[in-house]
């Protein structure tokens, strides 16, 4: 009898220890609404996920859940608790206006450089302009320099006057305005369905595109500008709830894996992800093409409005933020990196 009793006391001693272990254990659900191949499902958000579970050591989990909001309702889907993080693209809501600072064309750096300089900004300037409020911010980022995808192929920037051209928002849409295209709006992963249905005849994205989104196969003609058509400003956000529910030590474990280092991680693999686009349009058959003086000219000029529109909104809107140091010190650590 005695060694029974044993046993029992022995086996609801583990039992309870495993319940405690579970309870112990947090998962991080992470919203995401690019599809599950696309480099920043595939490889960004797991490498995310490995330094958080290190960083806590394993009390907490990481997973990505899917189709929790649109794209453009994924910082409701943070501020909410809906998921306990997402990441956003700044171009899809007009409340977002200072985070265009690295977005303007002509920045000629990598998804990392522009990634890091970002951040950067961010940190010294554009967190001012609390543009994320409700929100944590645990990294900003940037894909690489926008290209210019067509059904057929463009000579000059007249050629894309009237041209239907999915815009994606922000300085994209503003730089599609300058150029005269007849603008269509659609969430990246809808790029697809309005090219092959004739909805649209262009789009303006980088080119890692025309192997993530399959863009080669309704894009064949793809046009770079020297030192970027534009660049495409985004955002990993946490929700409060989460990190409120934290203990202390977790909580500050989650967040010593956000910031720059975060930041130039992400960069690191979009700028891969456009390598490795290229060399598969190239490879499938995709007429690919460096626009000329003439056109680079042309573009200065859009480009120097782009700017001092952004410049004079920046002062009338936001009083306690510098624009002009924050575009200064964007354009300086690209230029700088290391």
């Amino acid at each position: 009898m005695k060694t029974i009793t044993t046993g029992v006391l022995l086996a609801g001693a583990a039992a309870l220890l495993t319940v405690t272990n579970v309870k112990a254990e947090t998962v991080m659900k992470f919203s995401s609404w690019a599809p599950p191949t696309h480099p920043q499902n595939s490889q960004v958000f797991p490498l995310w996920g490995k330094r958080i579970e290190a960083a806590t050591q394993g009390r907490v989990k990481w997973k990505i859940e899917y189709k929790l909001a649109s794209p453009p309702k994924q910082f409701e889907v943070s501020r909410d608790g809906i998921a306990d993080a997402s990441w956003i693209f700044h171009g899809y809501n007009t409340r977002y206006l200072a985070t265009q600072a690295v977005e303007i064309p002509g920045l000629g750096g990598t998804a990392e450089t522009a990634s890091y300089a970002t951040q950067k900004a961010f940190d010294s300037h554009l967190h001012k302009a609390n543009e994320h409020r409700g929100v944590a911010v645990a990294a900003m980022f940037s894909h690489g320099d926008a290209v210019i995808h067509t059904k057929k192929q463009i000579r000059s920037l007249a050629d894309l006057k009237g041209m239907k051209i999915r815009v994606p928002g922000g300085v994209g849409s503003l730089v599609g305005k300058q150029l005269g295209v007849v603008a269509v709006k659609a969430p990246a992963p809808k790029v697809y369905e309005i090219l092959s249905s004739g909805v649209a005849d262009g789009v303006f994205m980088p080119v890692e595109v025309q192997k993530t989104f399959r863009l080669k196969e309704v894009v064949p003609y793809v046009t770079f500008m020297p030192g970027g058509l534009y660049y495409g400003s985004f955002a990993v956000l946490i929700s409060p709830a989460f990190l409120d529910k934290l203990s202390a030590q977790d909580r500050k474990a989650v967040l010593s894996t956000t910031g720059t280092s975060l930041s130039r991680a992400i960069g690191k693999i979009w700028e891969h992800g456009d390598v490795v686009g290229l060399a598969d349009a190239k490879k499938f058959g995709s007429k690919i093409q460096t626009a000329g003086s003439a056109m680079l000219s042309d573009y200065k000029g859009i480009t120097a409005k782009v700017e001092a529109n952004w410049l004079s909104k920046m002062a009338k809107k936001y009083k306690n933020v510098d624009a002009k140091a924050a575009l200064a010190e964007v354009r300086a650590a690209v230029a700088n990196y290391k």
